[in-house]
C-alpha cells in the first residue's frame, strides 16, 4: 500500500514540476524575445528559442518519469532496468538541482526539490529491482557466503 502511495505521490508532483518548469521557461524566452536581450552578442532569437526548447525537453524528461512512477504503482511492481536508469538520472538531476537551490534561490526551493528527490528514492527502493537468477519459480541461487564464512568445496 505504501509503495503505490509513494509512486502515485511522485507521479503526481513530477507532472506538477513540469508544468511549472514548462511555464517559468516559456516566461523567460518571452522576456528575452521581447526585451532583445543578447549576452556577449548572442542573437536574441536564439536565445529565446534555445529557452523554449530547453523547457520542452525538461518538462517531457519530467513527464517520463511520472508516467514510468505511475506504471509501478498501477502495476505494483519494481520498473524495468531502463525504467530505473531514468528514474535514478531524475533522482540525481534532483540532488544537484537541490544544492544549487539553496545558493540560487533560497531554502525553500530547496525544500521543494529535496521532497521531489525523497519520494524518486523512497520510489526506487521501495520497489526493488529483482536480483538476477530470481524467477520467482523457487530456482534461485543461494546467496553468496557471509565474510568469514567457509565456502564449500567440490562438485
Amino acid at each position: 500500500m505504501l509503495r503505490r502511495l509513494v509512486a502515485g505521490l511522485a507521479a503526481i508532483v513530477l507532472v506538477a514540476e513540469a508544468a511549472v518548469l514548462v511555464l517559468v521557461h516559456i516566461v523567460l524566452g518571452r522576456t528575452t524575445a521581447n526585451q532583445s536581450m543578447s549576452i556577449a552578442g548572442s542573437d536574441p532569437d536564439v536565445m529565446s528559442k534555445a529557452t523554449y526548447a530547453m523547457g520542452a525537453g525538461m518538462g517531457a524528461f519530467l513527464v517520463l518519469c511520472a508516467v514510468l512512477a505511475a506504471v509501478a504503482a498501477l502495476r505494483d511492481r519494481s520498473p524495468g532496468r531502463p525504467a530505473r536508469v531514468v528514474l535514478i538520472t531524475a533522482a540525481v538531476t534532483h540532488g544537484l538541482l537541490g544544492v544549487l537551490a539553496v545558493v540560487l534561490v533560497g531554502w525553500a526551493a530547496f525544500a521543494a526539490t529535496t521532497l521531489i528527490l525523497c519520494l524518486l528514492v523512497l520510489t526506487l527502493t521501495l520497489y526493488a529491482a529483482p536480483r538476477d537468477g530470481d524467477g520467482g519459480d523457487g530456482s534461485a541461487q543461494p546467496p553468496p557466503p557471509a565474510f568469514g564464512e567457509l565456502k564449500p568445496t567440490g562438485p
